[in-house]
């Protein structure tokens, strides 16, 4: 059976040609409705440009694992409907949701950026736990 990491830190951070990832998750109680089989969670990423050139995020893959071993794969172009483009020094912040048939999963992926010239590259989104505060049975 795979190792899940469900016991990942609801936190992550990753720096990938020199663009740092950060990530807070957190349950979402009041959006939750486990007697259904849903939870949802919110998580907040901030981007950092730590480089000397400007860059452009251009598109998302994010990887999404429950606790039963489902997983979910997301793609598309930009996050939250933008594609911010970060100056050297420059950060940009967001937040959006994920809902999971089981209350602890986790998630990680890339953004593909494009930089000076219409170089192409990809950046990691370090893994980082959803995990409710409580579980019915």
């Amino acid at each position: 059976m795979p190792d899940l990491k469900i016991d990942t830190a609801p936190m992550s951070e990753a720096v990938t040609d020199s663009i740092r990832v950060e990530v807070l998750s957190q349950h979402s109680p009041e959006n939750s409705r486990p007697m259904q089989g849903e939870w949802v969670f919110q998580y907040t990423v901030r981007i950092t440009n730590l480089g000397q050139e400007t860059v452009q995020l251009i598109s998302r893959h994010w990887i999404i694992t429950d606790a039963l071993e489902h997983t979910e794969e997301v793609k598309g172009p930009g996050v939250v409907g933008e594609q911010p483009v970060l100056a050297p020094g420059e950060s940009f912040k967001y937040s959006s949701w994920c809902p999971l048939k089981t209350p602890t999963g986790m998630m990680h992926g890339t953004y593909q950026m494009v930089g000076p010239g219409g170089r192409q590259f990809d950046i990691e989104i370090a893994p980082f736990g959803l995990r409710a505060r409580y579980t019915v049975h």
